[in-house]
């Protein structure tokens, strides 16, 4: 006699267990009603293609079963678009395919474990219409923050684009001397180049995230890890800005600088993360 097949789905922050019968978001419990959950854990089974509404409705509503199907279904998918705070209009997870069914848009990773033989297998399965939003530079998820004031964490995030602004409008403010400062350093004017590209590109990354996060756009969190890598290169690449002041603050403390500089672009991504964390934590009260 075979054993149970006992399936944890993984897609972004989410986590749906077919055992249980449960979904978290960063391991936090959120609350679906069993026929909600049968529909999406049938949509998990197959990430990237149309599950059909006869389907949906062979497998969960069975020809002797006197419901108003298409009213049921559409009222059971739209239960799991609010558990995933996801939309018809813009669907980031449940896509909508008028008169034919509902397609899972974004990769899913499974872990798969029989009683009798005790062996667990991990799974992934991407779809070909998206890669996964997790940022390539995983060094803290989601569920390790912790829950900290929206305010602060807001604040701190702002504080620290104003902080990259004021460095490209400076540089390109004063950009005769700092182009006289690097050729000397360099003797190239390929070194100028990079600043004007790098600043070009900055000011008006750094004026999106400003407006992000001060209108409390959504989904940030998902928005600033798919540019995550960019806004990484842009910022190590301005993390050697002290050296140009080492003339008048000496080596040893535009090295320093320089070394918090670094670290900087991981925090943004923290305190991005901490933001959603916040954010669940408040919607968990209500």
């Amino acid at each position: 006699m075979s054993g149970v097949d006992k399936r944890i789905f993984r897609f972004g922050v989410f986590e749906a267990d077919a055992n249980t019968g449960e979904l978290r978001k960063a391991g936090m419990r959120l609350r679906v009603q069993e026929k909600p959950f049968q529909v999406l854990m049938l949509l998990l089974e197959r990430p990237g293609e149309v599950v059909t509404r006869e389907e949906l409705r062979q497998k969960l509503w069975p020809s002797d079963t006197f419901v108003d199907f298409d009213h049921s279904l559409n009222t059971n998918v739209n239960k799991i678009r609010e558990a995933l705070d996801d939309s018809a209009a813009n669907p980031r997870f449940i896509e909508t395919l008028a008169k034919r069914g509902y397609r899972f848009l974004v990769p899913v990773e499974y872990t798969s474990h029989r009683s009798d033989h005790t062996v667990e297998q991990l799974v992934v399965t991407a779809t070909p219409r998206e890669t996964p939003w997790r940022s390539t530079f995983h060094l803290t998820d989601l569920a390790e923050l912790p829950v900290a004031s929206h305010r602060y964490v807001r604040a701190l995030f702002l504080l620290i684009q104003i902080m990259y602004l004021s460095f490209y409008v400076a540089a390109l403010g004063r950009l005769p001397a700092v182009e006289d400062l690097l050729d000397r350093m360099f003797g190239h004017p390929w070194a100028t180049i990079v600043l004007i590209l790098s600043a070009g590109v900055g000011i008006p990354v750094r004026l999106y995230l400003l407006s992000a996060v001060s209108f409390d756009i959504r989904d940030l969190s998902l928005k600033f890890l798919r540019i995550f890598p960019a806004i990484l290169v842009l910022d190590e690449v301005w993390a050697l800005s002290p050296f140009l002041l080492a003339p008048q603050i000496g080596v040893g403390l535009a090295l320093g600088i320089t070394a918090a500089l670094i670290y900087v672009p991981f925090g943004q991504r923290t305190l991005v993360l901490m933001r959603e964390r916040t954010g669940d934590a408040l919607k968990a009260e209500k």
